[in-house]
């Protein structure tokens, strides 16, 4: 997955990249009037501890840059912040339901259950960080 941006910044440990995150209708010719269409811009600090080599090409605050993710690294990032906490609530729900709790108890246990989750993922952060690896491509601008 490649995404366009522009650096922002740049310093010894990382590179900060602003990149504009479109919905997959903004190329619909009908966007402009239908409302769903939605964009946001989104900076990332990408770690670059090789920035300095002399094999890579410096790159200064407002040069086009491309980042790019591996398609499987999304693919795990998708399970991560959707599939699994879906999973994990629906399942606990079924779980309590049959278990014959009443419904206020199975909805508090069931947010709890949300809350640790995230919770895990805060504590983990770092782990799972090192797995997503993101790098950053110089734009050539042909003029």
């Amino acid at each position: 997955m490649n995404h366009p941006g522009t650096v922002l910044s740049v310093n010894k440990k990382s590179v900060t990249v602003q990149i504009e995150s479109v919905s997959a209708c903004a190329s619909c010719q009908a966007h402009s009037r239908c409302g769903f269409a939605e964009s946001k811009t989104k900076t990332l600090d990408i770690p670059t501890p090789r920035l300095h080599n002399s094999t890579t090409p410096r790159l200064q605050p407002g040069d086009p840059v491309l980042v790019t993710i591996d398609t499987s690294h999304g693919l795990l990032a998708v399970l991560i912040a959707y599939l699994l906490p879906a999973v994990l609530l629906i399942g606990v729900i079924v779980v309590l339901s049959f278990a014959g709790l009443p419904e206020w108890a199975v909805i508090l246990i069931s947010l709890a259950a949300l809350g640790l989750y995230i919770l895990l993922l805060v504590l983990f952060r770092q782990r799972i960080d090192n797995h997503f690896t993101l790098s950053i491509q110089p734009l050539t601008t042909n003029h």
